[in-house]
């Protein structure tokens, strides 16, 4: 098969991701071989492609987000058959979809959108597992007057985010944004209200306080000391990053909760990973009945030219949505 891989942990600016010849995936009893049709970029391409070179057992192959056909399936797989088209988000301890086949345990695999074509749905799994595991899965009640915030409402999982709160719960939905691109992007994904980066002068111009609520998806450190103040006794803060600091004293008083969310841990761990397949087929249902929408922006051919283009993007924060690469 081929597949964008390279050998050695790097930098962007000494990117080496390059088109190679490399065996087929050989699969296992829970696996499906999938004829990867597109792949979307993520932040935590990059992350990785800085701290992990390849091994013996071959070169690293990136990419966590893939739409495709399945080609082969394991003896103890059930549900699915030669011909499937699926969508998945992968598991970040084996080789990614930055390939043209790759093999995927079959419980975090659905049906990808009937509505959808390959490109748009690969858009989708990661960042939709991301934002659903972090605020509907939690045991977090969401009543009429919930107020939650999500930060960095243009980013592919505040997109989701944003999407799946107003299908699946009556929260007000506030978002930030701060160019007007990204500002009109996340009203269009369904944000009530959309605001900058000054989050207590922004909430209070808007007449909003007491946040049920908060759900930071980038550069948790700028806003760890405000959040306290922002949310209400027993309110929750869901994050997805690390930031350096991180003082809990303020969190006593309020009796809040923070929840951390990793997506990979469910397939890591081997802990109930047939919930995101699950969770995939109930995201196809609702792309399908038009109550959420696909967040890709850009479909781009599969060169080592476009992915670097996708990877100095992301790290440079200027993408919106996602960037997706198509093999057809």
């Amino acid at each position: 098969m081929k597949a964008f891989a390279y050998d050695s942990a790097h930098a962007l600016e000494d990117f080496a991701l390059e088109l190679r010849d490399v065996p087929d995936p050989v699969i296992g009893p829970k696996d499906l071989l999938v004829a990867v049709k597109a792949f979307a970029l993520n932040p935590v391409d990059t992350k990785l492609r800085k701290v992990r070179g390849g091994s013996d057992a071959g070169p690293a192959i990136l990419g966590w987000d893939a739409a495709g056909v399945v080609e082969a399936v394991g003896a103890d797989v059930t549900g699915f058959a030669l011909g499937d088209e699926i969508y998945y988000a992968g598991d970040v301890t084996r080789a990614g979809s930055y390939a043209t086949k790759q093999a995927v345990d079959y419980r975090i695999v659905a049906r990808k959108p009937g509505s959808l074509d390959f490109a748009d749905a690969a858009a989708l799994p990661l960042t939709a597992l991301t934002a659903h595991e972090a605020m509907l899965e939690r045991g977090v009640a969401y009543a009429a007057d919930s107020q939650v915030l999500v930060v960095g409402g243009a980013g592919g999982v505040g997109s989701l985010a944003i999407q799946l709160l107003k299908a699946l719960t009556p929260a007000t939905v506030i978002a930030t944004a701060t160019r007007p691109e990204t500002i009109a992007w996340a009203k269009d994904m369904g944000a009530d209200h959309v605001i900058g980066r000054a989050l207590g002068d922004e909430l209070a111009r808007i007449g909003i306080s007491g946040l049920h609520a908060i759900f930071i998806t980038t550069s948790t450190g700028d806003y760890w000391d405000a959040v306290p103040g922002l949310l209400r006794p027993f309110g929750h803060l869901m994050v997805i990053d690390e930031p350096a600091t991180m003082d809990m004293k303020p969190f006593k008083q309020k009796a809040l909760t923070v929840h951390w969310e990793y997506m990979f841990a469910k397939a890591m761990f081997g802990f109930r990973p047939e919930e995101q397949g699950a969770m995939l087929a109930e995201l196809a249902a609702l792309v399908d009945a038009g109550k959420v929408r696909t967040t890709r922006t850009q479909t781009l051919p599969a060169t080592a030219e476009n992915l670097r283009a996708g990877h100095a993007a992301l790290e440079g924060g200027t993408a919106i949505g996602k960037i997706v690469m198509s093999w057809t």
